[in-house]
């Protein structure tokens, strides 16, 4: 088991929608899940977590199939991990904690599940924090050569089973270790915690969660982008205040500004860019919690 990377954090499985959901729970004051994305664990949230935690109840929770949380069954059109079954998981997860309402933060897939949940159960958020990304919806809209290429996983990973996990499972790490390198600003894995690194190969050896994964993008091909869909044709919006983060070199920044295109999502939206690549919260970590902590403190 690899080194535990929250002290004064305890470990908890908690039941999700359908799965049991690992957490970490620390700290005091408000209520603030915190979603991690692809390849991750919650131990992407380690740099923050000491100082998140001296203002709010921390739940770090590992996606359903990712880390140490219940892997879900396959069913033929991948609603198992589609953004809403896996916000469903957190809502349960919060509601079991005795939280109704909370503030979320999440990064990468988690940042999708994130704003998923604030549209599905606007009740339940209080706050919403993004960490490099843009919707699903306006992601496959944008897909020309140059995107393509610049996130070809997206299609790769949403290709049947079980070619991506084939191809992947014949060298997982040296894929893991390149696909994390590839998205930081300086190209390399020098800004990852060892011990950090340790825990993400640990789960992306098991040939069910890598399974798991490739499901998620399945989903975001298909039903994540449908619901996506069906929320802009009825203009829908997330009402929770919105704080979007994305790295100047990171996957989200492009043509349109990040900002611009979640502005048009919800209803209070603001954002920063961060001197960072995709993985804000690791490479930058100083200057992900100068605008994180004074946003979700309201």
């Amino acid at each position: 088991m690899p080194v535990d990377l929250f002290p004064g954090f305890r470990s908890e499985k908690i039941a999700g929608a359908g799965v049991d959901i690992h957490c970490r729970i620390g700290g005091d004051g408000p209520p603030l899940l915190l979603l991690h994305g692809y390849p991750q664990t919650g131990a992407m949230w380690h740099a923050v977590a000491g100082e998140l935690a001296k203002a709010f109840t921390c739940v770090i929770a590992d996606l359903r199939g990712y880390g140490e949380s219940g892997i879900a069954a396959d069913d033929p059109v991948h609603r198992a991990y589609s953004k809403r079954a896996m916000a469903a998981d957190m809502v349960a997860v919060m509601r079991g904690l005795g939280h109704d309402r909370f503030a979320i933060a999440g990064h990468d897939r988690g940042a999708r599940v994130a704003y998923r949940l604030a549209l599905d159960t606007p009740e339940a958020v209080s706050r919403l924090a993004i960490l490099d990304i843009l919707p699903t919806y306006d992601y496959w809209a944008k897909f020309d050569r140059g995107f393509g290429l610049k996130i070809y996983h997206w299609t790769f990973l949403a290709q049947p089973a079980p070619l991506p996990e084939m191809l992947i499972g014949m060298a997982p790490i040296p894929y893991l270790e390149w696909t994390i390198a590839s998205w930081t600003g300086s190209g390399n894995l020098g800004a990852f915690d060892g011990r950090a690194l340790d825990h993400y190969r640990a789960f992306f050896t098991e040939p069910a969660r890598l399974h798991a994964t490739c499901e998620d993008y399945r989903a975001g091909a298909t039903v994540d982008l449908d619901d996506d869909r069906r929320d802009v044709e009825a203009g829908n919006r997330i009402k929770a205040p919105l704080l979007a983060l994305w790295g100047n070199a990171g996957i989200s920044h492009g043509a349109d500004s990040p900002l611009e295109v979640w502005k048009r999502w919800g209803e209070d939206v603001r954002g920063a860019g961060i001197d960072s690549g995709h993985f804000v919260a690791e490479e930058n970590p100083g200057e992900t919690l100068v605008e994180l902590l004074p946003f979700l403190e309201g």
